[in-house]
């Protein structure tokens, strides 16, 4: 059995874990989720940098723990990032020393989900607000991914990005879409995109990444685990 712990921050898109669970078809694998206290839910710097702090990462982890987790993933883009790079880094070393597990974070899933699929260049369709989004295109620069462009949909709460659906999603792939870029990212934990990946895909003819989907897939690489589901996209060989 395999078991991928997960923090995820409020109350958004985390149904996003039982139906990819469901998705991934392998019965040994399970992803227990963890609630944490967001504070102010705002897409916010000042409010980012406090959601993402230790002491909000660590009240989590003894019940990840307990739930056997064999390593546990930060499930939030925007409070990663946030921090820059090297910011980000730090955030999960200390993570990892408390839990006492691998561990990692949604953003560097998506640096290290680009280089799995061989590309080079991005296209970033946000829902954050811009200044938001150009810091999460300056975390992949300096993960060394070329961005193409980088488009933010001016969305301040996660509450609201969770509210949306399948219509909204695709819009937003297609506005944030670049024809230099070889694949699109949706960077927020909040949207719900585990049952668009394949449409997604094949409305804009490459690789999407979105933020739930490459958060399990970290968690599993972590763990030295690979699973092919092809109903969540390229990333899991689709």
């Amino acid at each position: 059995m395999t078991a991928i712990g997960f923090l995820y921050p409020g109350h958004s898109a985390e149904d996003d874990y039982p139906r990819i669970e469901m998705m991934l078809a392998a019965p040994d694998v399970r992803l227990p989720l963890v609630h944490t206290d967001i504070g102010t839910d705002a897409h916010r710097v000042d409010a980012l940098l406090e959601m993402g702090s230790a002491d909000r990462l660590a009240a989590g982890v003894e019940e990840l723990r307990l739930a056997g987790a064999e390593a546990v993933v930060w499930a939030c883009t925007s409070a990663s990032f946030v921090f820059g790079h090297d910011g980000a880094q730090e955030q999960i070393r200390e993570l990892a020393r408390t839990a006492g597990l691998p561990a990692s974070s949604t953003s560097f899933a998506f640096a290290h989900a680009v280089r799995e699929l061989g590309v080079s260049r991005v296209a970033v369709a946000a829902t954050y607000p811009v200044d938001v989004a150009d810091l999460f295109h300056d975390f992949l620069k300096s993960a060394g991914t070329e961005v193409a462009s980088t488009r933010g949909s001016g969305i301040i709460t996660a509450a609201e990005v969770g509210t949306w659906g399948r219509a909204e999603v695709l819009a937003l792939a297609r506005a944030g879409d670049h024809p230099d870029a070889q694949a699109v990212l949706l960077p927020d934990t909040a949207l719900h995109t585990a049952e668009h990946l394949v449409e997604l895909e094949r409305e804009l003819g490459k690789p999407v990444l979105t933020a739930n989907q490459v958060t399990v897939w970290e968690g599993l690489r972590l763990a030295q685990r690979t699973v092919r589901a092809p109903r969540l996209g390229a990333l899991f060989g689709g």
